[in-house]
């Protein structure tokens, strides 16, 4: 049986291998690190076209911006009130007479002149010839004292008669006179009482309330019927004394009654009440309204605005477009779509509707930022309110921010 044996190595070469084995290792690690450090240094200073920052475009909104157009613009004061006839006739009985008929009822347009109702003057006739009977009595009696005067003139020229007895006879003509006048007068009563049993309309209007019938016995000043003419209207409105400074007459007032859907009508100011009401401290305003075609009715309500100031044609503006820097008004312009600050100089506003007259700095056509948009500021870009198409948006250089998104 043979034996293989194994040779083992120095002593001394197993110690100097171990130490440049190390060495190997330590040379291989520090240039991985170099290498590494190289690399991460290089990446540190490359730039990176992707971090660059973009310049932001807002798209605004069709309620972003307004543009900016000439109109009147008014001052209002809110009014309320019922509408009344300016000619009303209430028609009354002159005599004491039954009524034989009535022509006309509520709602009946009548004529000036017109009759409207018949009275029985059978009694009244008779006093009618009692009179005229009267008077050819006294037309008599002053026929004959005017012979007997001149014939006694003639005695008393004669010596025939005294002068007390001409002067007796005289005095006899001047009562004979008298009598006539007084019957004359009597008798022109009695006439009167006689047309009086025909009533007439005395204006041109509507008939609005009949208080007799046919059979009824009336007394003198006993109401018969009350007209109305409804062409002109005056509308009574309460006004807080405050605002009786600012109001004059001819003033134009638009209102509205209910009824009549969308339609509008309109007033001047004809006179204001020089005394406040008790307990309220407000005063009536008198308003003229004209009513041709008669669509309005006595006692209808009616509310509107009386119109304080107005002006011309001027650039108005919302008053949302105001912004205040450095104590002056100044607007955001979108010019070349880009924002602009222009100061202007305002006129009148209307606070109802939310407007306000630009005296100096806007002219018609120009286009403002009229919402609260906390990040567009002066130098910002912006978009008309449009819809880009998709293919715009994408291939776009800059990002679009809806302007609406950045609202306080």
């Amino acid at each position: 049986m043979k034996t293989d044996s194994i040779q083992l190595a120095p002593p001394s070469r197993r110690r100097w291998r171990i130490p440049v084995i190390g060495l190997v290792v330590i040379g291989i690690a520090g240039g991985g690190w170099m290498m590494y450090s190289k690399n991460t240094s290089a990446q540190a200073h490359t730039p990176n076209k992707g971090d660059a920052k973009k310049e932001v475009v807002f798209e605004l909104a069709p309620a972003d911006v307004t543009q900016i157009k000439l109109r009147e613009v008014a001052v209002n004061l809110p009014i309320s009130g019922s509408l009344m006839p300016v000619s009303q006739a209430t028609v009354r009985s002159k005599v004491a007479a039954e009524v034989l008929e009535t022509l006309v009822q509520e709602g009946m347009p009548v004529k000036k002149g017109q009759v409207i109702a018949r009275f029985d003057g059978a009694d009244l006739r008779a006093r009618l010839t009692t009179q005229e009977a009267l008077v050819d009595e006294a037309k008599a009696k002053l026929s004959l004292a005017q012979k007997n005067r001149q014939n006694n003139e003639t005695l008393l020229q004669q010596k025939y008669i005294s002068q007390n007895a001409f002067d007796t006879m005289h005095n006899g003509v001047e009562l004979a006179q008298a009598s006539l006048k007084s019957a004359l007068s009597q008798r022109e009563v009695a006439q009167i009482a006689v047309t009086d049993t025909l009533i007439k309309a005395p204006v041109d209007g509507i008939v609005s309330k009949r208080s007799v019938q046919a059979g009824e016995k009336v007394s003198p000043d006993s109401a018969l019927f009350t007209i109305v003419n409804l062409s002109q209207l005056i509308l009574e409105a309460q006004v807080p004394s405050s605002e009786i400074p600012r109001i004059r007459i001819g003033q134009t007032v638009s209102f509205n009654v209910d009824g009549f859907n969308n339609r509008g009508f309109s007033g001047k100011v004809a006179r204001v009440n020089p005394a406040a009401e008790a307990g309220s401290r407000s005063m009536l305003v008198y308003i003229e309204v004209n009513n041709t075609d008669g669509a309005l009715k006595g006692g209808m309500f009616a509310k509107g605005n009386l119109t304080l100031e107005k002006t011309g044609a001027f650039p108005v503006m919302p008053l949302s477009a105001m912004r205040l820097q450095n104590g002056k008004d100044v607007v955001y312009k979108v010019v070349n779509n880009q924002i602009e600050q222009q100061p202007v100089r305002l006129g009148l506003r209307n606070e109802d509707e939310g407007i306000v007259q630009v005296l100096e700095g806007l002219q018609a056509g120009a286009q403002v930022i009229s919402a609260k948009l906390d990040e567009i500021k002066p130098g910002s870009k912006v978009t008309m309110p449009k819809l880009p198409s998709a293919a715009a948006v994408a291939g776009s250089a800059s990002p679009v921010v809806p302007a609406s998104s950045t609202k306080g």
